[in-house]
């Protein structure tokens, strides 16, 4: 049974969510075979202020948020 921890920056909407996790459902079903249903997704929102890069808060880096952040 495949488990998928997702880590990204809160601010997500409900929709965001369902779309990334049926499309890594998808993908990893089509990968190592199974059925959807032995899949399972996790989300962890985090604050800006607990991720650091490079020594750097995210919370210190302006109010940009991350080129891959939507």
């Amino acid at each position: 049974m495949p488990s998928i921890h997702v880590q990204l920056f809160a601010g997500r909407t409900v929709d965001q969510k369902r779309a990334l996790a049926a499309a890594l459902t998808e993908a990893t079903v089509r990968v190592l075979g199974g059925s959807a249903e032995a899949v399972d997704v996790v989300f962890s929102d985090v604050q800006r202020h607990d991720w650091a890069t490079a020594g750097v808060l995210w919370s210190d880096k302006g109010s940009q948020p991350p080129p891959d952040a939507s």
